[in-house]
């Protein structure tokens, strides 16, 4: 099936700065999702969606990507025997997906996005 790279992500301290950033960059579409995160829409042949929007504890924020695996707790599981850590425990997404987080061992934040079946 492979695990492919399906979302990506920019949050920090202006949600609205960010966006405007991005969008008027790139000619990205927003598309409001929920207060303070937008969903960025590219375009483009092969290309892929995010979101851009503020972090929800108002720290610093991070850019990051989602990869589609079946289950995120095995995936955590096996993350975590290779020396990463848990960030986010397995959640459901408002009217979206069920996500998790995690750090890989030097500490950079990746998500993980459970794959349709």
């Amino acid at each position: 099936m492979g695990n492919p790279v399906v979302h990506f992500e920019v949050v920090g301290r202006d949600a609205q700065a960010l966006q405007n950033f991005y969008k008027n960059a790139f000619d990205w579409q927003m598309e409001t999702a929920i207060p303070n995160y937008t969903i960025a829409r590219p375009g483009g042949e092969g290309g892929i969606n995010g979101g851009i929007g503020a972090t929800m504890d108002g720290g610093a924020g991070h850019v990051t990507f989602y990869v589609a695996v079946p289950d995120l707790e095995a995936t955590l599981s096996k993350i975590e025997g290779l020396g990463g850590s848990t960030v986010m425990e397995p959640s459901d997404v408002p009217e979206g997906p069920r996500i998790a987080m995690f750090a890989d061992p030097e500490g950079h934040l990746v998500g993980l996005v459970k794959a349709d079946s």
